[in-house]
């Protein structure tokens, strides 16, 4: 993706926290014409030591799964909050608006999976993000049931060999950054969190998100 300087963010931490927090990810392969094909679907990210993984399934109707087998080189992007950002930010009036956002984009090697208990480990990793409880309920469904339904998807391993992230919160314009935390604040839930990542960036003072007693 196009990747100014002062918008690249070399700390991998940063690229971790926003895939952990928007595990939504969109997976993009060629299709067998070389066309992009999609698939939107959550990940989850998990470390081997230096290495990072991503860990996902598809239904096996999907035809991307056969798409990563015959191509194992592909894209997954991430979005995290974004929001518009009104010129009424800065001090003098020859300004234009913009659109801030933070984006994670990974070029992965896939390897896929289709042995039933390795599936069901893959699984329990997702659940654990999403719903912990949820692990007990898959196991008391029975193992007729689950070997049915791990039968009917098919799952993958994505390792990351190139990262990218991308933290567009106007860093290059200081003059706007009170404003601009101030009003993201007092904006929607993603503004709000873009106001979070501009404290967690050392953009504004800690006290500026403290409300005055």
């Amino acid at each position: 993706m196009y990747l100014p300087p002062q918008f690249h963010s070399n700390e991998p931490a940063h690229a971790r926290a926003l895939m952990r927090e928007h595990p939504l990810a969109s997976l993009v392969s060629t299709d067998d014409d070389g066309f992009p094909f999609v698939t939107h679907l959550p990940l989850h990210v998990q470390e081997r030591g230096d290495a990072l993984v991503l860990l996902g399934h598809c239904a096996r109707p999907n035809p991307h799964w056969r798409y990563l087998q015959a191509r194992r080189e592909a894209l997954v992007t991430f979005m995290g909050p974004q929001a518009y950002l009104s010129p009424s930010v800065y001090p003098d009036l020859a300004r234009v608006p913009t659109w801030n956002y933070l984006a994670v984009h990974c070029r992965v090697h896939a390897r896929l999976i289709e042995q039933p208990a390795a599936k069901d480990a893959l699984l329990k990793q997702l659940i654990g993000d999403h719903e912990p409880p949820y692990a007990q309920q898959w196991r008391g469904l029975g193992e007729a049931f689950a070997h049915k339904m791990l039968a009917g998807i098919v799952a993958f391993e994505l390792e990351v060999v190139e990262l990218q992230c991308k933290l567009k919160l106007n860093q290059h314009r200081h003059e706007s950054h009170a404003a601009m935390h101030a009003q993201y604040l007092q904006g929607s839930h993603d503004a709000q969190a873009l106001a979070k990542w501009m404290e967690r960036l050392g953009m504004v003072p800690e006290s500026a998100s403290k409300p005055e007693v």
